[in-house]
């Protein structure tokens, strides 16, 4: 299962079923779980644990430093969960101790070619990165968000669940759950209707979520009188998530 060309630490810890390809380098403190394929020309640095049943490509680099002038070495970490796929080159870089110190992937992520994500990232899980987005420092990216190709997202900014911002979209600002994004600077092109029908979310509810963008988006009212008119809606665990969103928001929304 590992290729005999594959230079792995001594310390590394490798499950007995794990694939690893021609010319891979896997160094110390890297723990990888049962059933992960690592193609070949990956390189991981740890400390970095990644979970079961990921793919992840070939010219793969994980782990690496933080690109951030701050970092001076510091044992800082990268986390994966389970059944990633990771595509050729992407980049995903340990944290800093300026931050919590890991960058965190989620389970079910679909990471396409050329993705970065920088250090201290927090990722959710069923996201989909399409070839080179990228993010910068700090970013969290909630469940089921997808941003398409070429877009690209300032540090500390959040992408809400169920987000979706289209192809080369230039994130300066947080973006709520359910919201489409387009642009540079990106700003809001309503709600993500397909996507959540897709995933099963009923029409009343969806409906509901409109009335809500409407009263973020269209009323000509600041977002703090928005959000008691949303509180006025029929309640929903996803005008709840909505609600949560803009009562934590630091950045600003993208309007």
């Amino acid at each position: 299962m590992i290729h005999s060309t594959a230079i792995i630490d001594a310390t590394a810890k490798i499950a007995e079923n794990v694939t690893v390809g021609p010319y891979t380098i896997i160094g110390p403190q890297v723990e990888i779980e049962a059933g992960t394929t690592i193609g070949p020309h990956v390189v991981i640095k740890g400390p970095t644990k990644i979970g079961k049943d990921n793919q992840i490509f070939q010219f793969t680099s994980l782990g690496e430093d933080p690109q951030d002038k701050k970092y001076g070495g510091e044992p800082t970490l990268l986390e994966i969960g389970d059944r990633n796929y990771i595509r050729e080159f992407c980049t995903i870089n340990r944290g800093t101790v300026q931050d919590k110190g890991t960058t965190q992937i989620g389970n079910d992520n679909w990471i396409m070619a050329y993705v970065h994500i920088a250090h201290d990232c927090h990722i959710g899980s069923h996201t989909i990165f399409a070839n080179n987005a990228s993010l910068a420092g700090h970013v969290i990216v909630e469940d089921y968000a997808i941003l398409g190709g070429f877009s690209l997202v300032h540090q500390f900014c959040i992408i809400g669940a169920h987000s979706f911002l289209a192809k080369a979209a230039g994130v300066t600002k947080d973006v709520p759950p359910f919201v489409m994004a387009a642009g540079d600077p990106a700003k809001p092109y309503g709600l993500n209707s397909v996507g959540l029908k897709r995933r099963g979310i009923e029409e009343k509810v969806i409906l509901n979520l409109k009335r809500a963008y409407r009263l973020l988006y269209r009323s000509n009212i600041t977002v703090d009188q928005a959000v008691e008119g949303m509180k006025l809606l029929e309640t929903s665990t996803e005008l709840s998530m909505l609600l949560h969103f803009l009562n934590r928001v630091t950045r600003g929304i993208i309007r």
